[in-house]
């Protein structure tokens, strides 16, 4: 398969998963930094552990600490927020999967960092890792640097609540509206009820507007009001997808 122009490592993946005909699909770089000895032992644990998804760790790598290091934390990160505790290397791109697996996940974007992830949300638990040799470039360049580091943990952030609120965005912008909403109302009706008991007792004070707090509370209240705003959009949009009904059935008794 050969596209028109570069789309992305997601794109790539996600028109190989739609082609694939096997019952386990491997996926592996071709920067040559894998080694091909490597994908039978993966097949095996698919076949004969009867795991879903097999990522590589690439235990020892050949990469500068500038990209090893922001490695290190952009997969501690993935385990805290996804739960997937034994995985060291998320984006390895040396991995095997069950056909069901490719068959009912959807990569875009730049999500191809996060597969173990998305399968786990579709239903696919049985997610294990194997340490696979990592062998140093020795042609082309890497393209990772500061900004794919900043949007990997945009992409996190965006998949972590699609995932768990994509079918229920009220929940969402419902709670932080709500908690914003009645700060703002309640720092107000502090202020004003500051300003009844002084005037009561002739205590000299300001007028609730020149109080920079009465500004912040007029804020939050306007904040709380839009996240409410955006939460019914989001229901109104959730509503109308096609998908929100479509879930992942493994078997019928």
């Amino acid at each position: 398969i050969k596209f028109r122009r570069n789309y992305g490592k997601s794109a790539a993946l996600n028109v190989g998963f739609e082609a694939a005909q096997g019952n386990v699909v491997i996926t592996m770089d071709a920067d040559l930094q894998d080694s091909p000895d490597e994908i039978p032992e993966l097949y095996k644990m698919i076949i004969t552990d009867d795991c879903d998804l097999v990522s590589g760790w690439k235990q020892k790598r050949y990469d500068p600490i500038s990209k090893t290091i922001p490695t290190k934390l952009f997969n501690w990160a993935t385990r805290k927020s996804s739960g997937i505790n034994n995985l060291h290397d998320f984006n390895c791109g040396l991995k095997a999967y069950k056909k069901e697996v490719v068959k009912n996940i959807e990569v875009y974007g730049e999500m191809h960092r996060y597969i173990p992830v998305i399968a786990k949300w579709a239903g696919f638990t049985k997610i294990q890792e194997k340490v696979v040799q990592h062998r140093e470039r020795k042609y082309g360049k890497t393209k990772f640097g500061f900004e794919r580091f900043i949007n990997g943990f945009l992409d996190l952030a965006s998949i972590t609540f699609v995932s768990k609120f994509g079918k229920r965005p009220m929940h969402f912008f419902g709670l932080w509206g709500t908690i914003s909403f009645l700060f703002g109302g309640l720092v107000s009706l502090i202020l004003i009820a500051e300003k009844i008991y002084k005037s009561a007792c002739a205590i000299p004070t300001r007028d609730v507007t020149e109080k920079p707090l009465f500004y912040l509370a007029l804020v939050a209240m306007i904040i709380g009001t839009q996240l409410f705003l955006a939460g019914f959009l989001g229901e109104l949009i959730s509503r109308s997808s096609n998908d929100r009904n479509k879930y992942q059935i493994e078997k019928k008794v």
